[in-house]
């Protein structure tokens, strides 16, 4: 099957999965066939007819999997919604948690423990930072990321963190410094060890996995030379600039918190045998470069990305944890003196997912006049396999 020259990743996706090239795990394959029939007649559609020109569209269903650059729009406008209620107007900051490269065989077989204690380590290491440094509950919201620009491994958290938190003792807001929060060297040798410790406890637990090339390291002594070699590695805390308040974190959050391996946006080319897509290269400079993979590479680099199933990737701690995250928030207006919620249009979130927002926009005249007139059901036969569920 030929894929087009300037494609989409299902158009990609249809090609490896009809001639057979990737050999996958049932979960995954249940993941790909999703996105390779995304908006195609395989999920069924819509009809609309644009009441100013007349003419009929066909709208072809979206998978809706958290896997789809497709389907990331509405996913990330409702989400950006759902936050503007816990946005308090004050200075946050987003600091970036990455683990070292030595650690990426042992993730991709033990990916659930591994990922759940990257969370634990980081979100247990800012609150403990705010705790002795603020003396206050200070919130956070993390998101994983586990690709890097060439879809290689690069296991990375993206967290946004409030300046300052609710006061230990007492009612009041502790508020924290406007351009620094914490000591980045000191965030990176508390995180570096609550994760080497986490890992240590997983190995004694039996709960660690060695298959393949990675039997050997499951032995006691080879396990313990690992540990060891994983001390001086580079543990990367690495804080940006601090956003200055609900509006600029709302627009910015939309940024990362459903973002996928590679968008459409990326792609340039396909063919039978090769992806070529483009790629910021951080070690020049940030230059805008493109890759050529082999269609089968690209697809396996792809699949590193997979979630497991049901695994959330977005999380909340401290002060925007879940658990009783209202009755926190409220606390913390009336500590600021804030009576009303800050307003955080959703313009700029839109501005800032362009074309994968959701859209009933006439591609005929250009009027924003197209109305439901039928449904059109899934193809007969065979068809990929469609998750429904999104769970972020």
């Amino acid at each position: 099957m030929n894929v087009p020259t300037v494609p989409n990743l299902g158009a990609v996706l249809r090609s490896v999965l009809e001639r057979g090239l990737l050999k996958v795990c049932a979960a995954h394959r249940k993941i790909l066939g999703a996105l390779a029939a995304c908006r195609t007649p395989a999920l069924g559609g819509h009809w609309y007819r644009c009441t100013q020109c007349g003419q009929e569209h066909f709208v072809p269903h979206s998978c809706r999997n958290r896997h789809c650059p497709q389907c990331q729009g509405a996913a990330a406008l409702a989400w950006l919604e759902r936050q503007e209620a816990v946005l308090l107007p004050i200075p946050y900051f987003h600091l970036v948690f990455t683990l070292p490269h030595a650690l990426n065989p042992l993730i991709r077989q033990n990916r659930r423990a591994l990922l759940n204690l990257l969370f634990a380590a980081a979100s247990q290491t800012l609150l403990k930072f705010g705790r002795n440094e603020l003396q206050a509950q200070i919130g956070l919201t993390a998101v994983l990321h586990t690709w890097g620009q060439t879809l290689v491994d690069h296991y990375h958290l993206h967290c946004i963190v409030t300046g300052g938190g609710l006061a230990l003792e007492g009612s009041g807001w502790v508020k924290s410094s406007g351009h620094y929060l914490f000591s980045v060297r000191a965030l990176s040798e508390v995180f570096s060890g609550k994760f080497r410790a986490g890992v240590r406890a997983l190995y004694e637990q039996g709960a660690l996995e060695f298959h393949g090339q990675l039997a050997a390291l499951g032995t006691p002594e080879a396990f313990a030379r690992f540990l060891g070699e994983l001390r001086p590695q580079k543990w990367v805390v690495y804080a940006k600039r601090p956003l200055a308040g609900p509006k600029q974190v709302l627009a910015y959050l939309s940024r990362y918190t459903h973002r996928v391996a590679i968008s459409n946006a990326r792609l340039r080319a396909a063919a039978d045998q090769t992806v070529t897509f483009a790629y910021k290269d951080y070690a020049d400079g940030h230059r805008r470069k493109t890759m050529s993979l082999g269609i089968e590479e690209f697809a396996r680099r792809f699949c590193l990305h997979l979630l497991p199933e049901r695994f959330v990737k977005i999380r909340h701690y401290g002060l925007l944890g879940n658990r009783d995250r209202q009755a926190r928030i409220e606390r913390a207006r009336q500590a600021l003196g804030v009576t009303e919620q800050p307003a955080a249009p959703a313009t700029e979130a839109v501005a800032v997912l362009g074309e994968e927002a959701p859209r009933l926009r006439c591609p005929h005249c250009g009027a924003w006049a197209l109305v439901w007139i039928a449904e059109q059901p899934p193809l007969r036969g065979p068809r990929p396999t469609v998750e429904i569920r999104d769970s972020s």
